[in-house]
């Protein structure tokens, strides 16, 4: 049982990093015009859904060390998407705001994965569209329990 668990465990993580690259190229082609690297999106995407996360705390959400993250946020502070603000919770410290022009990017961003995911999936089979919809709960705790993990090892 162990070893399919391993093969089974190797193609997954083929098959996302085969997905995340997918996506990546759906992105540009998508978002011809957008300046903003995919790594700089998510970031924003990161920053949106957490409001008053410290550059520290943006950093371990993203898995990413803290000088990339400080790297990001200052080319995007530098081309006006996000704005630097005192943490209210410790005037020493400092938080990111989203500009509007971001919050736009990031939900065109977000918009634009939805349709490519339905597009991609509107060319399944039936049978292929009702078992990706039935994994994604499993998926999801997967990713849970992929970050419980993380967090413990950190």
């Amino acid at each position: 049982m162990n070893e399919d668990l391993d093969q089974h465990s190797a193609v997954l993580a083929d098959v996302v990093a085969r997905l995340r690259r997918a996506m990546r190229r759906s992105a540009r082609v998508r978002l011809p015009g957008s300046a903003l690297s995919v790594a700089q999106l998510e970031l924003l995407s990161t920053i949106e859904e957490n409001p008053g996360a410290r550059p520290g705390e943006l950093a371990r959400l993203l898995r990413l060390a803290p000088n990339s993250v400080s790297t990001l946020a200052n080319s995007l502070a530098a081309s006006g998407m996000v704005r630097r603000a005192a943490d209210p919770r410790d005037a020493r410290g400092a938080v990111f705001e989203l500009t509007p022009e971001a919050s736009v990017e990031v939900h065109s961003w977000r918009d634009g994965n939805t349709a490519a995911l339905a597009g991609a999936l509107a060319g399944l089979s039936e049978n292929d569209q009702r078992a990706v919809t039935a994994a994604l709960p499993a998926l999801t705790r997967l990713v849970a329990t992929l970050d419980a993990q993380t967090e413990a090892a950190g």
